[in-house]
């Protein structure tokens, strides 16, 4: 598989320690490996069982790292050596194991994600008991705390789980034949960890675990094939909530419904219309959020515009097989407008759907008003407006009845339409209307002849009153007008602000996705904020991005969701949220998906400029074998002709110097289809190098045999007291060549190059000094880009490959090659190798022979050297 994409994780899920989970793990590496699949073991711990042990024959094992840890020394598995092997399918036996202090990860399932980044497929192993969900529960059934666990979704993410499960009794009787523990600790196990009660429970955790995850299957499924009918694999009881007092009823209903069979599901949906105004109470939904997760369910948030069918819409999606819905809350006359939510989903389910109608203490009171729009002045305001309206009038006719003082009607109704007047200033519309109201009252009675009758003897006091309480009603409507509007204005003006900054960052582009997330938490004063995305309907969630301390994995576990299209949300927790304020959250959702957009489009425009590349060396590549390659061939040809021809008698002498410039235009062309090769190779991710340790100074002379002269073209200075290196030996041996050879066509002959090498710290280098012109500063990186001649070089010379495929083979065995100046005049190539750290066997089968090798050979029998200093 190509190295440019993830690899596939499969786990062998046991129901408890061994039931068979590594055996069956090895089981599939001999068939993978009968299949001709290129599968090593990176980590598998046989406990001294015979049956497993023998099952590791034949298959490739990555030798072990070993760590010292307080005195003692610990094997872990060595990741760099699995990265370097690069193998197809790698072997990683507990996948929960903690790894000793030192080791490159803390956890054992971090080592197996790398492996998986690296694109290496990973086949492990982990039992029920480890997962970290399940940790109290194991604790309360075994009494033995589990220390070392994995994270669930990190289980959940594998591409396949397969239960190992086996019954209490089997698993008891492989226990006392000795086929799991030693005889000395067999009599212990079975009285403790082993008694059937606890491998029971344990079988149960596991059954239950999987068949969660083969639901998600099974979901993801109806979605790519577009199945719309229930299939009642398992009892999904959903519930209608409307934001009424009766929802607790009706999740408490459902919850024995689900009880009632094996593995049932409560799913509480609340279905809100796309305008955001609403009845339901938010702090009676949280409530109701509240009570459906402590009974094991979750809560959905959905919004439409047609009720009844957004809740069958939802109940299909998602393979419901049962709707709780509480009996209507309307009165009587009501159901002249339409024959309610509940009969009309009833009629409308179908076969599959069984709809449930709970009654409930709610029934036929009315739905209630919605929430009064006064709301929002606060409830001290709303208090000291009632005061205001009602106490202000009798508190001024009792003064102004103990005054004894005549005023006169007109001013007496100024006074009290000043008090209507602050009624409306202070707690809104209606406390103004009853202030006129028990006003016009007050002045009937106390101040309209006749006194203390509500009579009026006058027609004249009539029209006043009348208009006194016009004036009071159209001064309130205005004045509460009037209110609402500046507050109306004040918030326009901050979602103003709001919207003015989204916009500037639209045109700016310098707004990262984090940093827009927090300026949602802090503008609406959240604990968290999380963007969601998922592939498909049916698809599971997954975080973009997220700020604050709660991680959420689905909208429907925050406090408020806003969806952006069908496979988007943003989610926020720690209030709910008025529905006045989801506007300004829609624009800040709608930004937030247009810079997660942006930056998945700078990073297919990386991708387009690597192709770019790509394509730059395809066509430098095409310019350079119409020429390059035409040359040696030219010649060849032209010495082929003049042999075969009649015309002239060709003497001895001059038969072999025609037939070696055949052998040195073969070997031209030998050498350049080499190099076009390896970096064919390089660039598809094909080089797979077989690390092992060997002698420097083993390999070094045999990349020599290529150069011309080599006793007098090189000195040579590599001491037998170097540590070994962990290198390809076959990659090793092209990438010394090329560079040697290199530097030979550039060091003047009276100067031979110095090849030379050291050990620097945990590292070797290799040194090839040559006397030469020498690069500038500026072309030194240059020099190693494929299809890349420095100065002079004539075509002809090569297509300029051979530093690209050294650098190349030798950053693949996990090396550095630079170029560094000589000082005096010339450059020096510096090739950096790991040293080995100890001795181990070589395991690797005889017949395993890497591409690499092959080159090396064929590099040694090459004998025409490439032209000009080449990348």
């Amino acid at each position: 598989m190509g190295r440019g994409t993830r690899g596939k994780l499969r786990i062998y899920l046991g129901s408890a320690p061994g039931v068979g989970k590594t055996y069956a793990m090895l089981s599939e590496a001999h068939r993978r490996v009968e299949r001709g699949t290129d599968c090593v073991v990176a980590f598998v711990e046989h406990h001294d069982r015979p049956r497993t042990e023998v099952m590791l024959h034949g298959l490739e094992q990555i030798p072990r790292k070993e760590l010292a840890y307080r005195g003692t020394v610990f094997h872990e598995m060595d990741v760099d050596a699995v990265l370097l092997r690069a193998p197809s399918v790698a072997l990683v036996d507990e996948l929960a194991h903690t790894n000793v202090p030192g080791s490159r990860n803390a956890k054992r399932w971090q080592d197996v994600e790398e492996l998986l980044g690296a694109g290496i497929d990973v086949i492990s192993t982990v039992n029920i008991q480890h997962l970290e969900s399940l940790g109290d529960v194991v604790d309360s059934i075994t009494g033995v705390r589990q220390r070392e666990t994995v994270p669930d979704e990190v289980v959940r993410r594998a591409d396949q789980i397969e239960l190992v499960d086996m019954s209490p009794q089997s698993l008891r009787r492989r226990m006392a034949h000795g086929n799991i523990y030693k005889p000395d600790k067999v009599d212990a196990a079975l009285s403790n960890y082993f008694r059937p009660g606890n491998l029971t429970a344990l079988r149960e955790l596991a059954l239950l675990w999987v068949a969660d995850r083969a639901d998600e299957y099974l979901q993801e499924y109806r979605g790519e094939h577009n199945i719309r009918s229930t299939w009642q694999a398992r009892e999904r009881i959903v519930v209608g909530l409307t934001g009424g007092p009766e929802g607790r009823t009706l999740i408490r209903r459902a919850a024995r419904l689900a009880e009632k069979g094996a593995g049932g599901e409560v799913l509480a949906v609340y279905i809100a219309r796309s305008d955001g105004l609403t009845a339901a109470s938010p702090k009676e939904l949280a409530v109701q959020r509240t009570l459906v997760e402590d009974l094991g369910g979750t809560f959905h948030h959905v919004i439409g515009d047609d009720i009844p069918a957004a809740l069958l819409e939802f109940a299909r999606g998602v393979n419901a097989t049962q709707i709780v819905l509480g009996s209507s809350r309307r009165k009587t006359w009501q159901y002249m407008f339409g024959p309610g939510v509940g009969a009309t989903v009833a009629r409308e389910s179908g076969p599959d759907l069984d709809v449930h109608i709970v009654t409930h203490d709610e029934v036929a009171k009315g739905r209630g008003l919605p929430v009064a729009r006064g709301a929002r002045l606060g409830r001290s305001r709303i208090v000291w407006g009632w005061l205001t309206g009602v106490g202000g009038p009798a508190l001024l006719a009792l003064v102004l009845t103990h005054a004894h003082s005549d005023l006169g009607l007109a001013n007496d109704m100024l006074l009290f339409l000043s008090l209507t007047v602050a009624a409306a200033l202070v707690g809104g519309l209606l406390p103004a209307l009853a202030s006129a109201a028990f006003g016009s009252l007050l002045l009937n009675y106390f101040f309209t002849p006749p006194l203390h009758l509500w009579t009026i003897a006058d027609p004249t006091n009539i029209v006043a009153i009348v208009i006194f309480v016009g004036v009071a009603v159209s001064v309130a409507s205005v004045v509460d007008t009037a209110a609402r509007r500046t507050h109306q204005a004040a918030r326009l003006r901050a979602e103003s602000e709001i919207l003015a900054f989204l916009a500037g960052s639209v045109l700016r582009g310098d707004t990262s996705l984090e940093a827009l997330l927090d300026r949602v938490r802090e503008t609406f004063a959240m604990e968290s904020v999380a963007l969601l995305e998922r592939e498909g309907d049916t698809a599971p969630w997954t975080c973009a991005a997220s700020v604050g301390a709660q991680s959420l994995g689905r909208p429907e576990d925050a406090d408020v969701d806003m969806p952006v299209g069908d496979h988007l949300a943003l989610a926020l927790t720690g209030r709910v949220l008025p529905a006045e304020d989801r506007r300004v959250l829609a624009a800040f959702a709608a930004q937030a998906a247009v810079v997660l957009d942006r930056q998945r489009l700078q990073s297919e425009a990386d991708q387009a400029r690597t192709l770019a590349e790509g394509n730059r060396i395809r066509t430098a590549l095409l310019a350079a074998v119409s020429h390059d390659l035409r040359t040696p061939l030219a010649g060849i040809k032209a010495s082929v002709s003049s042999l075969r021809s009649e015309d002239v008698d060709w003497s001895p002498e001059d038969q072999a110097e025609l037939l070696a410039g055949i052998e040195e235009g073969a070997d031209r062309l030998d050498h350049l289809v080499g190099n076009l090769l390896d970096m064919s190779r390089l660039q598809t991710g094909t080089v797979t190098p077989l690390i092992r340790e060997i002698d420097l100074d083993e390999v070094v002379p045999m990349a020599l045999v290529g150069v011309p002269d080599p006793d007098l073209n090189v000195d040579l200075d590599v001491p037998e007291t170097l540590p070994m290196v962990s290198v390809d030996k076959g990659l090793l041996e092209r990438a010394v060549a090329n560079v040697v050879e290199n530097a030979v066509k550039y060091s003047p002959p009276d100067k031979p190059v110095l090849v030379s090498a050291s050990t620097l710290g945990d590292r070797v280098e290799l040194r090839v000094v040559d006397r030469g012109p020498g690069v500038p500063d500026e072309a030194k990186d240059r020099i190693f880009a494929p299809f890349q001649r420095y100065g002079d070089a004539p075509r002809g010379a090569g297509v300029g490959l051979g530093l690209a495929v050294a650098r190349g083979f030798t950053e693949a065995m996990g090396g550095t090659l630079g170029a560094e100046d000589t000082p005096g005049g010339g450059l020096t190539m510096v090739l950096t190798l790991r040293a080995a750290t100890r001795t181990t066997p070589d395991t690797a089968p005889e017949a395993v022979r890497t591409a690499g090798q092959a080159a090396g050979q064929a590099a040694g029998q090459a004998a025409g050297p490439q032209r000009g200093r080449h990348a």
